[in-house]
C-alpha cells in the first residue's frame, strides 16, 4: 500500500494528538507551570516521509520547528508496524530538583500504548 503523505499524516492524527497531551503530561508531571506545556500540532509541524532501512516501509516524521526563528524543538516518527517515538525539548533547569537540568520529554509506544520519560542531564555547577 502506498498512501501518501496527506494520507498517512490524517491517519495518525487521532494518535499524535494523544502523543502531544502524554509529551505535555510529562512536561507537567516534572512541575513545570501549565503554560511550558505547548506542545501541539499546529502549523509548526513539518512532515516528510522516510524510508525505514529494516522494513523497507515508509515513516512518517514530524519535525517541530520553532514559529520565529525556525529551529527544531522536537520530532515525532510513526512505523509502519504501528510503533512511534516523539521527543521535545524543554531545555530548562529541573523546576524543582536543582541538581537536574530537563533536556527533553521522550514518548514512545505502539497504537493506543503510551509510555513517557523525561531526558535529564545533570546540571551544570552541581
Amino acid at each position: 500500500m502506498n498512501d501518501s503523505l496527506a494520507d498517512k499524516i490524517s491517519a495518525t492524527a487521532p494518535q499524535a494528538a494523544n502523543i502531544c497531551a502524554e509529551l505535555n503530561r510529562q512536561i507537567l508531571k516534572l512541575g513545570f507551570p501549565p503554560e511550558r506545556a505547548e506542545v501541539t500540532l499546529g502549523s509548526h509541524v513539518q512532515y516528510s516521509l522516510q524510508r525505514d532501512t529494516f522494513s523497507g516501509l515508509d515513516s512518517l516524521l514530524g519535525v517541530w520547528m520553532h514559529p520565529t526563528s525556525g529551529y527544531k524543538t522536537g520530532s515525532l516518527l510513526f512505523h509502519a508496524d504501528g510503533t512511534f517515538f516523539a521527543e521535545y525539548d524543554v531545555l530548562q533547569p529541573h523546576p524543582t530538583k536543582r541538581k537536574w537540568f530537563v533536556e527533553a520529554v521522550t514518548v514512545w509506544g505502539k497504537d493506543d500504548d503510551i509510555k513517557g520519560d523525561p531526558r535529564l542531564l545533570p546540571a551544570l555547577g552541581e
